[in-house]
């Protein structure tokens, strides 16, 4: 059983990841983001982040560990994103 404080602490990460990249993004004259692409993969790994939290949740957080190594690649993917999004706006 995970302590009380783990899962609104997870849900926080959750939140804080997708909106600093969203934040990050430069708009283009037109209005439109610069890299819609990247954007799309940091929103894709939010989503199966939300999706694995679920997962856990719905098996009393018994999946012998693997989807909280799972959550934490989507951390590590969405922090390689964001600097994907750094080197396109260099």
């Amino acid at each position: 059983m995970q302590p009380r404080f783990f899962r609104p602490l997870v849900i926080a990460l959750a939140i804080a990841a997708p909106l600093s990249l969203a934040l990050a993004q430069k708009k283009k004259a037109d209005g439109k983001y610069s890299h819609p692409n990247l954007m799309a993969a940091d929103r894709l790994c939010s989503q199966a982040f939300t999706k694995l939290e679920a997962a856990q949740a719905a098996n009393e957080y018994d999946l012998g560990g693997h989807a909280a190594k799972a959550k934490s690649l989507l951390k590590q993917a969405q922090d390689e994103i964001k600097l994907a999004t750094a080197a396109a706006d260099k």
